[in-house]
């Protein structure tokens, strides 16, 4: 039976639910079948999510998400596998799926899904590109990686955190910091990096988590301490733990 027009339009929804510039308006409501997703309120509209799998619910040529079948297409393409204009429609619309699923899963402080997601989409990066043929579309994205390295770094530590683990959140925004600092040296921009946005906010974060838990210096700035001191001995010591620790 068809819908009619007063039965489709979004009035209501959209009165009883008011947009706010400059923050995310995210909820939790259950479909027609009694499934969660996610809603985000959005200026002229709202957007629906799905909580699992791919964010609009659909799996391209039969896999759960574009990146899955892109991996799949270059392993049977072989020499052949080539990102063109078709498959990089396809991957901007999943970057861009996975951008909004993240900020809904952080506004909920919902931050382990908030990894994931922001993990997925530092994968699909890695893999498209190391393929793409169009560099310019490449370096589209890859000047997002500092943004979503840091979504990855907060989320992972904020779920340490919630596990009540402060000494592992300390941690991993010490490797995030490491990893964001490779990043810069690799584009010569090294300079930028203690003032860089998010390498202020992890590091705040970061002090924060020491100074509510009362934690000590970490492993990292003990080594630091014990290089600028000359106790060499001690620095060894401390490199062979961190870099144990790493590995593990």
């Amino acid at each position: 039976m068809a819908r009619t027009p007063r039965e489709l339009n979004l009035d209501r929804l959209l009165r009883d639910w008011a947009f706010e510039p400059g923050r995310p308006v995210v909820r939790r409501v259950q479909g027609d079948d009694g499934r969660e997703v996610l809603q985000m309120r959005v200026d002229m509209g709202l957007l629906q999510l799905e909580t699992a799998g791919r964010p609009d619910g659909t799996r391209p040529h039969g896999f759960p998400t574009y990146y899955d079948y892109l991996i799949s297409a270059a392993f049977d393409e072989g020499p052949d596998f080539t990102l063109g204009d078709d498959r990089q429609q396809e991957v901007d619309r999943e970057f861009y799926q996975y951008y909004h699923r993240r900020i809904c899963w952080l506004a909920l402080s919902e931050y382990a899904p908030a990894a994931a997601d922001a993990e997925h989409s530092l994968r699909l990066m890695d893999f498209t590109s190391a393929n793409a043929a169009d560099r310019e579309w490449a370096l589209m994205h890859e000047q997002y990686r500092p943004f979503v390295m840091f979504h990855h770094v907060q989320a992972t530590a904020l779920t340490k955190l919630q596990a009540d683990e402060p000494e592992g959140a300390v941690q991993v925004i010490g490797t995030g910091l490491d990893s964001l600092h490779s990043l810069f040296l690799q584009h010569g921009a090294e300079e930028h990096f203690d003032d860089d946005v998010f390498v202020v906010k992890l590091r705040e974060m970061q002090e924060s988590i020491k100074s509510h838990f009362h934690l000590g210096p970490s492993l990292a700035e003990q080594l630091a301490y014990a290089v600028a001191t000359e106790q060499y001995e001690l620095a060894a010591k401390l490199r062979d733990r961190l870099a144990k620790r790493r590995r593990g």
